[in-house]
Order: C-alpha cells, then structure tokens, then sequence
C-alpha cells in the first residue's frame, strides 16, 4: 500500500468493528448523496483504484458502489474530520447514489421542525440571506435530474440529447439575451438572462464543471487584477 494509505489509516480513529462511517457527497453539486462504512481494505481499494469501496455490515463483505449499476462513483477527494472518526468522500457521481434510483439516499423530509416554516417558504421563492442561494439550490436540482433523468422533464431531455442540443440552447438564449438588452426591455433581459444561466448550468453538469470552479476562476482573475493596479 501507497504512504498515503498508511498516514490515513494510522490517523483514522476506527471503531471496535474496525470501520469508519464515511459520508459521500456530489463534487459538483456538493449535495450529500449517502453515506457507507470503510474498514482498512475498503480504503485501501479505494485509494488505488480512484473509485469508492465500502464494507456491508449486513453482509459482512466488500462491495465496489456501482458494480453491479454501473452507478460508479469517482473519487475527487477524501477527507477525515478534526476527530478523525468519519471520512467525507468527495465524487463524480454516475447516475443514482441511491438502490431506490434517487439522486441521493437522504430524500425523506422531516416536517414539523419548529421554525423552518418561514426559511422553506423563503427558499421556494427568492431566497433571502445569501443572495445567491438560488444558484446553490437550482445547481443541485440538476444533478438530481442528471442522475435519476425523471420521464417528461425539460431536463431530461435535454442530457439525452446531448451537449449539442445543451450548446444550441445556450447560444439561442445568448442571442436572446442580446436582443432584449438591444430592445431596452428590462422584464424581457431578465426572463432571458434567467433562461441563459439555467441552460448554462445545464451544460456545466453535462461536462462535470462545478459552479464552484467558475468563482474559483473570477477570484482569480479579481486578485490578479488587484495585484497589477
């Protein structure tokens, strides 16, 4: 085994069972799409072959998530928290994470919770506090129909046709967009523009390119800027 496996597996703090719960989340999305247990050989696996090994404590063996699927999850990052006792598994998620064919194991809403009425309602319109949020929630809503591509849906559609569907639609909502700024019409430029950032999101699941990467790239450019001023 690699030096990598050794400092992680001395570092890791593993319970009487010799495992460790490991939760996996979207590298893309960052939405949590479950969560499995590790024992020493399972990482080990993991760590050489790129793609997630888990231990099933029911069935008290090893098993390669997706083998049998094809749902194949690859490993984008590992981490372990600051008490060493869980593993956070970033991945590119092919397909469902979930045996039910959901986008992620954790769809079952705990309703009721004091307090949350007001911030759901909030998100379903415009959500307040980071005003951005929408972007964050959107992004996910299309990972989900990435992966479990629901009959009917707009998006569906559009990953089973293609990135050259995906791309003709950016470039019509391009021209779109220039059209209402060219005809001053603020409802319009803003309908447009709303319809843009959608199919352009739809495009940078279908290529595996998180939001995150984008404002990783204009931090960039603005302490570059910042730097030469």
């Amino acid at each position: 085994m690699s030096s990598a496996y050794d400092k992680a597996v001395s570092e890791i703090k593993w319970d009487e069972a010799g495992l460790v719960p490991t939760i996996i989340q979207d590298a893309v999305s960052k939405e949590v799409l479950m969560m499995a247990y590790m024992n020493r050989e399972s990482l080990g696996k993991s760590i050489e072959s790129g793609e997630t090994w888990f231990w099933s404590r029911s069935r008290s063996e090893l098993w390669h998530k997706g083998a049998t699927s094809g749902h194949i999850q690859r490993i984008v990052s590992m981490h372990y928290d600051c008490d060493g006792d869980t593993l956070l598994v970033r991945v590119e998620q092919n397909g469902a994470a979930c045996h039910t064919g959901s986008y992620s194991c954790f769809f079952n809403k705990v309703e009721g919770i004091a307090g949350t009425e007001a911030a759901d309602e909030a998100l379903a319109a415009v959500p307040t506090g980071d005003r951005f949020a929408m972007l964050n929630q959107l992004e996910a809503v299309i990972a989900q129909r990435y992966a479990e591509r629901p009959e009917g849906a707009y998006t569906t559609y559009l990953f089973e046709k293609g990135v050259d569907k995906i791309l003709k639609k950016v470039g019509e909502e391009a021209a779109e967009v220039i059209i209402a700024a060219k005809n001053n019409d603020k409802d319009e430029l803003r309908y447009e523009a709303s319809d843009l950032i959608f199919h352009l999101l739809v495009l940078l699941r279908e290529q595996g390119v998180p939001l995150d990467d984008l404002m990783a790239e204009l931090g960039r450019r603005h302490n570059k800027s910042k730097q030469s001023s």
